[in-house]
């Protein structure tokens, strides 16, 4: 089987998703591309057309992923920025969103990842959750395989530092219960998915 497409702009996510991949043997592809966003604060929906469009430039299986950002008081709009967190600028200006938290005492957040592989027949969704809070201040030093900004100011559950200040071992087995769908289709991709369109080909 020919190695499979991660389609994204963002170099950071690639970079964590290849080491995923390799750990398992799964030969990946990046493709750089942004996407338009569709106006619909719902992530599997916008992962999904993601997705699509993908396969339609490449016409060959590839996965997309995306993530929302869920802050559960945020001033007069809780759960946001959920899906929109590019468009919402939260990601690109943080400092700003510390000010508009400055005076919260419930700093509850969460992170949900949703990745989707298509085929060109089907869809296939993942997910991935990693429950925090946020801090008082930016935290870390910069890295290449930050996936967002946020990285900085959000501190997993049960842990002190924020995502930013760990080193790649303390981010890896942390003892927040995240839920990672790289893996999950990581997984799924090399035990089901390899395995079952090998057969179908060793038939054909």
């Amino acid at each position: 089987m020919k190695n499979i497409i991660y389609v994204t702009g963002n170099y950071g996510k690639y970079v964590s998703v290849k080491e995923c991949f390799a750990e398992k043997n799964i030969g990946i592809n990046f493709y750089n591309h942004d996407f338009e966003e569709i106006e619909i604060n719902d992530i599997e929906k916008i992962s999904r057309k993601k997705a699509l469009d993908a396969y339609n430039i490449l016409q060959s299986p590839c996965f997309v992923a995306d993530t929302g950002f869920y802050i559960d008081d945020y001033p007069n709009n809780p759960g946001f920025p959920g899906a929109f967190v590019k468009r919402s600028g939260i990601s690109s200006d943080i400092d700003r969103l510390l000010e508009t938290m400055k005076n919260k005492s419930n700093r509850t957040c969460k992170f949900v990842d949703c990745l989707t592989f298509y085929d060109g027949k089907d869809f296939y969704t993942f997910y991935g959750v990693s429950s925090g809070t946020l801090a008082f201040s930016k935290k870390g030093d910069p890295i290449k395989r930050a996936k967002s900004n946020l990285w900085y100011i959000f501190i997993p559950t049960n842990c002190t530092k924020t995502l930013a200040e760990m080193s790649d071992e303390e981010r890896k087995n942390r003892n927040d219960g995240h839920t990672s769908a790289t893996e999950l289709f990581a997984n799924w991709y090399q035990d089901i998915y390899l395995k079952q369109n090998t057969r179908k080909l060793s038939l054909s």
